[in-house]
């Protein structure tokens, strides 16, 4: 079974995909990280990102595996390197959608998320797994917040790596980021019109995920 999640920066889809694949032992997938890992390299070797040649090159010499521990943590491997805190920094969320619109990149990474995705029982979140990657996904979820709850946790999951982080920093990241998703030519951010929406805003974590658990429970009975 293939479980897709999508939905906006900020709004939770990551914390409440990886404690559904916990709770149903279903393998969780994070898209974003490869992303974010190939936009680290793309910094640390000066690639521009307007230059779509260069980056595919890079892309399509790069290995990207996402390995877990015994604790369910996962790390994310930029060719055999771990990079899972370096790819949080804030100097990658900035930059990261900037890469993530090129389609020739997202042809490369969409290939590997299907072959990864492919292997067992995974639930995959991102940006258009339920509209692209795997548009015949067995159930796919939308994953919302508004704006300023989605700006309030993200700040709070950085401003301790981050001192010095602002609120208004992090407005400003995720506006650019919205605009970037939403509005790329390819595969851009949107909610699949079978997906199942679900506003976080003021609901609780485990709610989601029980939420979302039944859903799935429905779809097994149901067919």
């Amino acid at each position: 079974m293939i479980i897709a999640v999508d939905g906006p920066a900020g709004a939770g889809k990551s914390t409440v995909a990886k404690r559904l694949a916990k709770k149903l032992g279903f393998t969780y997938l994070d898209t974003g990280a490869m992303y974010r890992a190939l936009t680290l390299k793309a910094l640390e070797q000066g690639v521009d990102f307007s230059d779509t040649a260069s980056l595919v090159e890079m892309a399509s010499g790069t290995a990207i595996d996402l390995k877990y521990g015994a604790d369910s943590s996962l790390a994310v491997l930029l060719d055999g390197r771990d990079v899972s805190a370096e790819i949080r920094q804030p100097r990658i969320t900035r930059v990261v959608s900037d890469l993530a619109k090129v389609r020739e990149v997202r042809q490369i990474l969409v290939e590997l998320q299907r072959e990864l995705g492919r292997r067992k029982d995974s639930i995959l979140d991102g940006r258009d797994i339920g509209t692209h990657v795997f548009p015949g996904a067995d159930v796919k979820f939308y994953i919302d917040a508004n704006f300023d709850e989605r700006v309030k946790r993200r700040y709070l999951e950085l401003k301790d790596s981050n001192p010095g982080l602002r609120m208004e920093d992090i407005a400003r990241d995720l506006r650019n980021r919205d605009s970037i998703d939403s509005t790329r030519e390819f595969a851009p951010l949107r909610r699949a019109e079978d997906a199942v929406y679900i506003d976080t805003t003021s609901v609780g974590i485990e709610d989601v995920v029980e939420m979302m658990s039944s859903a799935v429970k429905d779809r097994e009975r149901h067919g």
